[in-house]
């Protein structure tokens, strides 16, 4: 074998192994940032409402107080909806007792009201107590 047919062929296992590592360490990053993806609701405040629905494309934000028996009955739907979601979707929960301002901002007059943010505004509203897959088809609308 000619010395320059080695260098080369050795100059091209290098590059190979090179892009193997980088491939590695890319697959090894999505895998540690898909295990650390939120698959339940995120605690909303008025203090944290804007980054919360600027910082994803899509956002539900859950409108509840503790007192309401339909927001109760609504928190496992919603729970389940952040689990299935998780990495598509924020799911995020606001004690409209505990941040009016935003409640006041979005006109929430009844709860549950699900707020359905895309790019920082609303998009869609649901309100009062429904089923799962109603949710989804206002979700699957925004996707």
């Amino acid at each position: 074998m000619s010395r320059k047919y080695q260098r080369f062929v050795s100059a091209e296992d290098d590059e190979l192994k090179r892009i193997k590592e980088r491939k590695l360490k890319e697959l090894t990053q999505q895998r540690e940032n898909k295990q650390k993806m939120i698959t339940k609701p995120a605690h909303v405040t008025d203090a944290t409402f804007n980054k919360a629905v600027q910082e994803n494309k899509l956002a539900i934000i859950d409108c509840w107080a503790s007192w309401c028996g339909p927001c109760m009955v609504l928190a496992p739907t919603i729970d389940a909806l952040a689990k299935e979601y998780a990495g598509k979707v924020f799911i995020g929960k606001l004690d409209v007792d505990e941040n009016p301002k935003t409640a006041e901002q979005f006109q929430v007059f009844s709860i549950p009201t699900l707020l359905i943010m895309k790019d920082g505004a609303e998009v869609d509203r649901v309100v009062g107590l429904c089923q799962k897959n109603y949710i989804e088809d206002k979700l699957k609308k925004h996707l």
